[in-house]
């Protein structure tokens, strides 16, 4: 079945409009953050349209990262972007294959290469040319050779069939304007037996109209995020098994703070996704 040119989205914009607030806001984000600053500041965090976000390293830590995490990783990679810590749930092992989605300038990316180890590989993909050449400046001063970081959209991967052990993202789905097909193309990639680890936000109530139609806070992670039974419906029907959304009790002390205008912690909420594809069968 044909798929139409411009699908619904959870939020009040035409999916192509989505894509190009999302790109302009993160690329502003990648040219305006030094490696003392973070990316929060006035108007250009992810996680904040007002003034009161905190500094990047503090972000990470109400986030779940270790001080072990935040000084093993060099440069300006982390930019305080996020909503959770996917490598608490990756379980992640010597030799896998990693995908980050969205991988922005690249501090999860560099995380899961050293759980991974010089037998595995990361890969991050991300629409945004400026964090693109971030994280590559990043990995050259982390020395991360077994991370390598690809141009691309997350509903369009530039990664091989049956390629990667797992597949990791960090509040960058509710960014997508067509989830399924971003499903479906993590599907495709992850090999028999791969498995999903993903940190996001889901919707516990209905977004207001006002925030709901508002380009800044579709690209600042609040009005484009679905419902639990959404993305379990989604998951399903891309195939994945042992699916698991669990929401995150202690999200609201952070997520109060993304917006000035709004409590969003009133009807949005972090969550760990995982799942599995099936395993194979032999023949």
């Amino acid at each position: 079945m044909s798929e139409p040119d411009d699908p619904p989205t959870e939020s009040g914009l035409d999916a192509q409009t989505q894509r190009t607030v999302v790109r302009e806001r993160y690329g502003s984000i990648a040219t305006a953050r030094g490696a003392d600053g973070g990316c929060c500041s006035s108007d250009d965090s992810c996680c904040s349209s007002g003034d009161t976000a905190a500094p990047a390293d503090e972000t990470a830590r109400q986030l779940g990262y270790s001080d072990a995490d935040l000084e093993g990783v060099d440069g300006d990679a982390n930019l305080g972007l996020g909503c959770g810590n996917p490598q608490a749930i990756a379980s992640l092992n010597a030799g896998e294959s990693v995908l980050d989605l969205g991988s922005g300038a690249g501090f999860d990316c560099f995380l899961a290469a050293q759980e991974v180890g010089e037998t595995g590989r990361v890969i991050g993909v991300d629409m945004t040319p400026e964090m693109v050449e971030k994280a590559r400046a990043n990995a050259s001063r982390n020395d991360a050779g077994n991370v390598e970081f690809r141009l691309g959209e997350i509903e369009h991967l530039p990664v091989a069939d049956d390629s990667v052990d797992v597949v990791i993202s960090n509040c960058v789905v509710n960014l997508s304007p067509e989830k399924p097909r971003l499903f479906d193309e993590a599907y495709r990639v992850l090999r028999p037996g791969g498995r999903l680890a993903i940190s996001d936000v889901v919707l516990t109530a209905a977004v207001p109209p006002e925030v709901r139609a508002d380009p800044d806070s579709v690209a600042s992670c609040v009005a484009g995020a679905s419902t639990v039974d959404r993305l379990e419906t989604i998951l399903a029907d891309a195939g994945f098994e042992a699916v698991e959304i669990s929401p995150a009790d202690d999200s609201e002390a952070f997520i109060r703070e993304w917006d000035d205008d709004h409590d969003v912690s009133e009807f949005l909420v972090s969550a760990a996704i995982t799942g599995r594809t099936p395993e194979g069968t032999d023949e």
